[in-house]
């Protein structure tokens, strides 16, 4: 059998072609019955936001399995041309690709967690419609256990890179956000990034104002208990917050010095550039401030963090390889080894049958007897079945099973 993958990444291909390439359900479905049609029996189909990937099992008299799934790729979306974008690996190099995918290293953000979700959902829907096998089984599961390993004791995603998400932290840490009142000034993307956190920390209330009244009101399908006010009611919002996140594209300072009245402690968050908010509100001793200088420094340090620890994690996975590889090692001669200890078993029953109409044995006898046998024969099989599990070369897996079928006479043809 031989391992392969083929597919696009957002490394390759923008999000326009991604997009033209991605799998339904269906599409899925289809695309795994053909393959199992043109012999490929065992594949499985990844697609995400980011990626396209199809990784496959072929049977040895498949000459060309990659050439066979390119050409299926290419019938399920025509009209693209994939000479720029698809990509291809073949063995140990397409299964430590797959290892590094589910732990999250090929990732746009590196280390991510959601992509292994993404991989073990993939393959459930490949082993519903019965598109695995051993083989497949045993490297995804090889995959998704070294993916948990890395993920538990390396914790890489828990170093955010997005800078929204820092900033939020930062609020957490230094003043806490579960419970209290806040203000995002802004409807753009990082200000919604921004609402999502600050929900997802506990906020009690949050309060959004923005030049394009209409467009804030868009925030509403998405967060439901907003309230929305007119962008010059925000200084009268700031009063009643403890909160405030500033995300706009004004090219001038929006939160000034001059018109701020902080009546309470007031954490205020500036994601902004060029900043929103006036750096001299930093000395009014109610206003804890944060700004983009701060925040960038936090994610250079995550983002060199997450490097070491993704090298770590690729020291994981050649470890983890190196386990898959021996045991891949051993299925091609799986069969022999079955097909040997049915014959041993055979000779057993023989013996016994023999020597039980020749003697006069009790019944305790008789146990005696058939357990020597087998313990006998078992012992004589076990020399040939180890050195046939570590012969890692096809060419002489081969000539050995050979040796082994004649020497013991198989009555089944040895096959892969």
């Amino acid at each position: 059998m031989k391992f392969g993958y083929i597919g696009i990444d957002y490394k390759h291909a923008d999000q326009d072609i991604r997009d033209r390439v991605s799998f339904t359900d269906n599409q899925k479905i289809d695309f795994l019955q053909k393959a199992g049609k043109a012999g490929i029996e065992q594949c499985f189909v990844l697609s995400t936001c980011n990626r396209s990937e199809v990784y496959f099992f072929a049977p040895e008299e498949i000459a060309q399995p990659l050439g066979v799934i390119r050409t299926l790729y290419e019938e399920m979306f025509p009209g693209v041309d994939f000479s720029e974008y698809l990509k291809q690996r073949e063995e140990m190099d397409a299964i430590s690709y797959l290892f590094r995918v589910t732990a999250g290293l090929e990732s746009m953000v590196l280390g991510e967690d959601q992509i292994l979700g993404q991989v073990r959902d993939a393959f459930e829907l490949s082993r519903t419609v019965g598109s695995t096998g051993k083989e497949l089984n045993r490297v995804v599961q090889d995959a998704v256990t070294c993916a948990k390993k890395i993920k538990t004791k390396l914790r890489i995603s828990e170093r955010p890179l997005s800078v929204s998400y820092v900033g939020i932290r930062q609020l957490q840490e230094t003043f806490g956000i579960a419970g209290k009142k806040a203000l995002v000034v802004g409807s753009g993307h990082t200000a919604t990034l921004a609402l999502r956190y600050l929900y997802e920390y506990g906020a009690s209330h949050v309060t959004v104002c923005s030049r394009t009244f209409s467009h804030a009101g868009n925030l509403l399908h998405e967060f439901p208990t907003l309230t929305i006010i007119p962008f010059e009611k925000r200084y009268e919002a700031m009063k009643e917050c403890e909160l405030v996140v500033s995300a706009t594209a004004s090219p001038h300072h929006i939160i000034r010095e001059k018109d701020i009245q902080l009546l309470h402690p007031t954490a205020i968050l500036d994601l902004a550039s060029p900043r929103d908010v006036e750096t001299a509100i930093g000395r009014n001793p109610q206003a804890f401030l944060i700004n983009l200088d701060s925040l960038n420094e936090i994610v250079e340090t995550n983002r060199k963090q997450r490097e070491e620890l993704v090298q770590k994690g690729q020291r994981m996975i050649e470890e983890a390889i190196g386990e898959t590889r021996e045991w891949l090692a051993t299925t091609g001669v799986d069969e022999t080894i079955a097909s040997l200890q049915q014959r041993c078993t055979e000779i057993v029953e023989d013996s016994y049958a023999y020597l039980n109409r020749k003697l006069d044995l009790s019944t305790r006898d008789q146990k005696i007897v058939k357990k020597i046998l087998k313990a006998s024969l078992k012992r004589l099989i076990r020399e040939p079945i180890l050195e046939l599990k570590q012969t890692e070369s096809k060419e002489q897996q081969e000539q050995y099973k050979k040796v082994l079928q004649d020497l013991f006479q198989f009555d089944t043809e040895i096959r892969e």
